[in-house]
């Protein structure tokens, strides 16, 4: 019995090896400033595709050596708010959060420190990551949205390495 135990346990420890290189391969490629080519939102019950920011958002995304983490996403063709209504607007057409990243099991988790919605201060922010060349495609869960009125989406959103 006793040596089904240890070749079982190096099974497995040999299976864990591609998630930690993984990890480190992700947490290296990561960092870096990055800058938006898209976010769509998609719907959790119609599974519907949306360009929310519409099809030229600006941003940045910046990922430190350090750990620190900086996203900033604005929809195309903002308008300088003039009005109390016009501010509000500007809110809802934006996403901005920073903190603490750590990269694991093919996700990055942001401690947030700052945000553009307070309800996230304090909290984690988890996101799927995928790298294809020079694109790095981030996906959230299925949550609610605060921008859409608690609305259940899925945020996709894809950024390419600033050189």
């Amino acid at each position: 019995m006793r040596p089904i135990v240890i070749g079982l346990c190096l099974v497995l420890g040999v299976l864990a090896l591609p998630a930690r290189a993984d990890d480190a391969s992700d947490r290296k490629n990561i960092i870096g400033t990055w800058k938006l080519v898209s976010v769509v939102y998609e719907d959790q019950e119609t599974r519907q595709r949306t360009p929310v920011y519409g099809e030229h958002p600006r941003g940045y995304q910046i990922a430190t050596p350090e750990g620190r983490w900086l996203a900033l996403v604005t929809a195309e063709d903002r308008k300088v708010p003039q009005t109390d209504a016009d501010r509000a607007q500007a809110l809802r057409t934006m996403i901005s959060y920073a903190g603490r990243y750590r990269i694991e099991d093919g996700k990055v988790v942001t401690k947030v420190e700052v945000a553009w919605n307070e309800a996230w201060v304090g909290g984690e922010q988890t996101r799927f990551i995928r790298f294809e060349g020079e694109l790095l495609h981030i996906e959230s869960p299925p949550m609610p949205h605060p921008n859409l009125a608690g609305k259940v989406v899925r945020v996709i959103v894809t950024w390419r390495r600033d050189a």
